[in-house]
């Protein structure tokens, strides 16, 4: 039995035609078809001399397989990374040092991303100056650091100032 039994459900129609579309459109048996259309347009061109009706026939059928696409490509990064950022919520979850905070980091703010970024660049400031590059820290261990850092940098303004 299937462990991921339960929380399957029946996927629909539209879900695996476009798994289907979206897995055959990567591979070398589509670039070779495109590869042809390409050379049959080419082909053709002189044929219907360059005709408005042979441009706006191939611009009409591109622009619509671009679009569509589009949504389709759209749809498989969206899912996929979905199935990246559990995988790696499992892993900080099961991960006695891990941080849990960082579980719904795709929620964040950019500003709270910007600040998280900080307190990271903090850690590989600490873990450069840590006498083992074996010694784990976390990211609370960060960000204290940065407060520290802060409180001092404003104690120096202030003694400056004054």
């Amino acid at each position: 039995m299937n462990p991921n039994d339960d929380i399957k459900e029946k996927t629909s129609r539209f879900e695996r035609i476009s798994t289907v579309i979206i897995n055959f459109s990567a591979t070398s048996a589509m670039f070779g078809i495109a590869s042809g259309l390409v050379l049959i347009w080419l082909v053709t061109g002189p044929v219907f001399a360059y005709s408005n009706t042979w441009l706006l026939i191939v611009n009409t059928g591109t622009s619509i397989i671009t679009f569509l696409m589009v949504f389709l490509i759209q749809r498989s990064q969206n899912k996929e990374s979905i199935a990246v950022q559990l995988k790696l919520n499992e892993l900080i979850a099961a991960n006695n040092s891990a941080s849990n905070r960082l579980l719904n980091i795709q929620d964040l703010s950019e500003t709270e991303l910007n600040t998280l970024y900080e307190h990271y660049r903090k850690l590989v400031e600490l873990t450069q100056k840590a006498p083992s590059n074996t010694q784990s820290h976390s990211v609370e261990e960060a960000i204290i650091l940065n407060e520290e850092l802060d409180a001092a940098n404003k104690a120096e303004q202030e003694k400056a100032e004054e």
